[in-house]
């Protein structure tokens, strides 16, 4: 049953998804762009190389002959996993999905035109005349993303014509790989936004995880909380598009299927992650029987998941490096003032050798009993989290 899995990108997500896979008896191979990623130090073997090298992917999966490749990330010569693909290695979800994921334009195209799932407005845009065109369509105010970021790199809302040569800008210099395309969407007014994690599997159905809301800024996840206020026909909508759009991808594995809620509108698809959603890692405060990373390992390995039962509810908060950054690595102060009254917060340093402005460094994560206070509960992490210093 052991597998050699090589995992394309070693941040704290799938630093999280090798502890799962090795307590299931895996062997990992971590690869990334920089020495001493999160996943690499916990991994079995690790690679250091751009995962946008096409060549340089094939000569590690030429070295390793791994039976699982496992994408994290988004700046990964897609392309090439189709070939691998047809080596007989299993790539998850499925190259498929991960080559229409990792593009809006594939993704939005196949979401709104072939599936028909209610999407915002969009057009796209390859010059700055363009997406003064498209800017125009739409109307303002409007959103402009990269066809290929994350984290919310690249991405803004413009409220007038004289914003949109600084969103072109911004927009290509946030754009992974060597696409100068955006996207130009209408901006949604909408009530609330969730992620649905979402889990298929090689056999048996697919399945749902209670859904978690989220606050972003800039696009970058900041907190999130398990189970938000959802009225229960939004829910069935949501699972309804999910399921659609994940069957139409195809493969095992867990989605991060994010929607906005509208009390007016009802639901819109907006974005899908074929892996562990950051929003999700409110899961490791225990809020389901298998927290996220775990549901992901048994799907990729084609274990059976009889079931997804919502256990207690949680809330995370981001603990974030300072805006401004000196050099050596990241020291921590405050953890045992975080830790000291609540029985019931934990939090994950993600190991990270280096520090930028704003970049996320480790998550705290609280749990109280169904039925409880989520302002309460959102608050305790948010305040926990505000007591590490990273410096």
């Amino acid at each position: 049953m052991t597998k050699k899995i090589l995992l394309l990108g070693s941040g704290e997500l799938g630093k999280e998804f090798v502890i799962a896979t090795q307590r299931l008896g895996q062997h990992i191979i971590a690869c990334d762009s920089y020495a001493g990623a999160p996943a690499m130090q916990v991994a079995d073997e690790c690679e250091v190389f751009s995962m946008l090298d096409g060549d340089a992917l094939a000569a590690a999966v030429a070295k390793h002959q791994p039976d699982i490749i496992v994408p994290e990330i988004e700046a990964i010569r897609t392309e090439r996993l189709y070939d691998f693909e047809r080596q007989g290695i299993q790539v998850v979800p499925s190259a498929r999905a991960v080559n229409f994921t990792m593009n809006r334009k594939a993704i939005r195209d196949l979401a709104a035109k072939e599936l028909g799932l209610r999407t915002a407005k969009y057009f796209y845009a390859k010059s700055l005349d363009e997406l003064y065109e498209a800017a125009h369509q739409i109307g303002f105010p409007c959103v402009v993303k990269p066809l290929m970021s994350s984290s919310g790199k690249g991405q803004s809302v413009v409220r007038s014509a004289e914003e949109l040569p600084h969103a072109w800008e911004y927009g290509c210099a946030g754009s992974r790989g060597d696409i100068r395309e955006l996207i130009v969407e209408e901006f949604i007014r909408f009530d609330s936004e969730i992620t649905l994690l979402t889990v298929t599997q090689q056999q048996g159905p697919t399945l749902f995880c209670p859904p978690v809301g989220h606050v972003q800024k800039n696009g970058d996840y900041r907190e999130s909380f398990q189970s938000p206020e959802i009225a229960p026909e939004h829910l069935a909508e949501a699972q309804r598009m999910a399921a659609k759009v994940t069957e139409a991808l195809g493969g095992a594995g867990l989605w991060g299927v994010e929607f906005f809620l509208s009390h007016e509108h009802g639901v819109y698809f907006s974005e899908l992650s074929p892996r562990p959603h950051d929003t999700g890692m409110v899961t490791l405060a225990g809020t389901q029987n298998l927290n996220e990373f775990e549901l992901h390992a048994r799907a990729v390995l084609g274990l059976p998941i009889p079931a997804i039962t919502f256990e207690r509810m949680g809330a995370s908060a981001v603990i974030l490096s300072p805006e401004v950054v000196g050099s050596g690595a990241p020291q921590y102060d405050g953890l045992k003032e975080a830790l000291a009254d609540d029985p019931a917060t934990d939090l994950r340093i993600f190991g990270k050798p280096t520090m930028r402005p704003g970049r996320r460094m480790g998550v705290v994560v609280c749990h109280a009993p169904l039925g409880s206070d989520l302002e309460t509960l959102r608050n305790r992490a948010k305040a926990a989290a505000a007591k590490v210093k990273v410096h």
